[in-house]
Formats: structure tokens, sequence, C-alpha cells
């Protein structure tokens, strides 16, 4: 749960700007940085079946309305209808359409007021996670996370990445509030698909990169605040993890095989990236991606597969040293994540592609910061 701080602005002309916005007086918001290590709700059930949720749900709402995709549903329908029924909790099922858009968790919304939800169940990957959360927020009821994969940080995180309906990224929507409950079913993770778990270690590998550059920077934090030492150590563990039992959760997972290195990497994947990221920081890993998602031939590939991409990217840019980027290549070849344009179906790209990715980059990381920024600080204040 986020506590009661301040952020700090970044310039007197944004602190009037927000002491506006918010109609507060503009002291408030002009003051010292605060270290911030986001403390969460979260009750993180790893390892547990998905068939037990009626019994984790049941003293959060008593009528829910699950979203997903179709696929991700039908994969775990049985075990929750049945938990559900069991703990007298009512259910809507509403399939997802595929993009976290303004429309589709507007469509969501209403959905949940026409049948009276107090409950949002997210099944499924990090887009409907992100439409959950996002609907939970709009209706103000708590929610509820079954990621079927593991393929990005979505599940702990108290954000939603907001696309438009044909897949290009348009803002960060920064929630007040962490999942109320997040069920991670590694039996059910074990039999997804390869490429999910390993498109999660692509997401999870720009965290320490990417808090260690907003340490440098002394960046704001999604909280608005600055990062602690324990962040920059959950990032660097996260990190650590990767390394160590990447490969051989990816070799677990092929086989459908729940080990030690598969929980490991679950974890990493979702709790230890999702803390890393929100109490330390984003930076270019991110960004790029976002750039890139205005090229419609990266559309057809994940979400942490554009960010490994991206975090190759920043080491370049910071100047890192051979053997840490050797480290991150191999780490991706051995994997299977991009490291290449042509990974990402850019192969043929031309200059005037990539200018304009450029392009969406810059404009896309002013506005998502500011975005960020105004909201936390709404929340915070």
């Amino acid at each position: 749960m986020y506590r009661t701080i301040k952020p700090n602005p970044v310039s007197l002309g944004t602190a009037k700007r927000l002491s506006e916005e918010l109609n507060v007086p503009i002291e408030q918001v002009t003051h010292t940085p605060q270290h911030i290590l986001l403390q969460r709700l979260t009750e993180l059930a790893r390892k547990k079946e998905a068939k037990e949720i009626g019994h984790y749900i049941a003293p959060l709402g008593k009528k829910s309305l699950i979203l997903g995709g179709q696929q991700g549903i039908e994969a775990i329908k049985q075990n929750i209808t049945t938990s559900l029924n069991s703990h007298g909790i009512s259910y809507h099922i509403e399939p997802f359409k595929g993009e976290c858009s303004n429309n589709e968790i507007n469509r969501m919304k209403k959905i949940g007021q026409a049948q009276a939800v107090d409950i949002i169940i997210g099944v499924g990957g990090g887009k409907a996670i992100d439409t959950a959360k996002a609907v939970s927020f709009k209706l103000n009821c708590p929610v509820a996370i079954v990621p079927i994969i593991a393929s990005t940080d979505a599940p702990c995180s108290a954000l939603s990445v907001i696309y438009n309906d044909e897949g290009v990224f348009e803002q960060y929507l920064v929630l007040p509030r962490n999942p109320d409950l997040v069920l991670l079913d590694t039996k059910v993770i074990a039999h997804s698909p390869v490429r999910q778990l390993v498109a999660g270690m692509g997401d999870a590998l720009s965290t320490y990169f990417e808090a260690a550059a907003c340490a440098r920077a002394r960046a704001r934090n999604i909280a608005g605040g600055t990062m602690t030492q324990a962040a920059l150590a959950i990032a660097k563990l996260c990190y650590e993890i990767l390394l160590r039992d990447g490969y051989q959760a990816k070799i677990a997972c092929e086989q459908n095989v729940v080990t030690e290195a598969l929980n490991n990497i679950v974890e990493a994947n979702t709790l230890l990236s999702g803390l890393g990221f929100e109490s330390a920081g984003l930076a270019a890993c991110h960004a790029i991606h976002n750039g890139l998602t205005i090229l419609e031939e990266t559309h057809p590939y994940c979400h942490g597969e554009k960010v490994a991409f991206g975090t190759i990217i920043q080491l370049v840019l910071e100047n890192r040293s051979m053997k840490e980027l050797e480290e991150v290549i191999v780490f991706c070849r051995s994997v299977g994540l991009p490291t290449t344009l042509a990974d990402i179906g850019l192969g043929n790209a031309t200059p005037e592609q990539i200018r304009s990715a450029a392009d969406a980059l810059s404009r896309t990381y002013r506005q998502s910061e500011e975005d960020a920024f105004l909201q936390s600080s709404a929340i915070m204040l």
C-alpha cells in the first residue's frame, strides 16, 4: 500500500502547474525528495492451485467480473468457476479483446456496472491483467490477478500500460494501489508457451539496468520519490536469478515440469521485477519499447522481447563495458531473446522507420513521464 508521501517536483514551473491542477498550496509540492520503497497489500500466493481461488476471493467480494483472453480463461475456467461456486461467489465472464486501450477499459467498466460487480478477476497475460487493474480502479473495487503466463511484471504492479486499439503505446496509468491478490499457479505456468516465459525474462532483464540508471540520475520512482537501497538490491537480485536460473527454467517449461529454477524465474519475472521497477524507476529499455510500438512490423513480438532489445540499446548508450554487454547478449541468446533488429521484425527497416520510432520514443517518454508524475502526485496528495 502506498504511504502518504508528497513527491518531489522537477522544477518550479512544474510545481506551479501541479499546485493549480491539484488545487493545493505550492508549498505542498516544493520540498526535498523522500526515499520510497513501495509497500503493497498484494498477497502473492505462489505455488497455489487456481482451484483454491474462491478461498482467497471470498473476503474481497461476492459478485465478480472475470476478464481475460478466451484461451486463458478456458485453461483454468473449470477450476475457477467450481471454486467460486463453492464459496458462494457469483461471476460474469467477459472475453478480453486483446488491447489494454481506453475503449476496452471503458467497455469492461460498463459491463461491470451493469452486473453490479464488487470485484474484478483478471486472467491471462500482461494486457489483460493491466485492463483488469484499470477497470477495478474505475469501479473502485478490489482486483484479483490470476496469471496463466509469466510474461511480464504486470501482475503485482500498481500501473497499467495503455495502448490504442491498434497496439501503439499511449500512456502509463498510475494506480492508487497494487492488486489485492495475485494467485500464481506454477503448474499452469509450466504448461504455458515457453516463449511467454522467456518474454517475461526479457521484461525482468531491464529491471536492474533501469534501476541503476535511475539511481545515478536520482530520478523519481513510480511513487514520486527516490529509490531506497532495498529497491536497488531487489532489482539486482532479479538480474542475478535470471542469469543463474533462466536457461534451466526454460528447459523445465519445455518439459512442462515445475522445478526450483522455474519457481525462481516466475518470482523474478513477476514479483521482483514488479517491485524493482515501481520502487526504482524506468529508463531507456522501456522507452525504446514504447517507440518501437509505432512500427507495425514489431506488433507480433512480445512486450518483453522488445524490452530485452531495448536493454541492449541502453547498455550501448551508457557505454557499458564489453564484459557487461557480452553477459547480457549471451544470456539473451541462451534463452532465445532478441539481440538484433531482425529478431524483432525490423531486418529490412529503413532509416526513416528507425527515425520515426526514435521520434515517437522521445514524445511518448516525455508525455508518459509527465502523466505518471501528475497521477502519482494526485494519489499521494
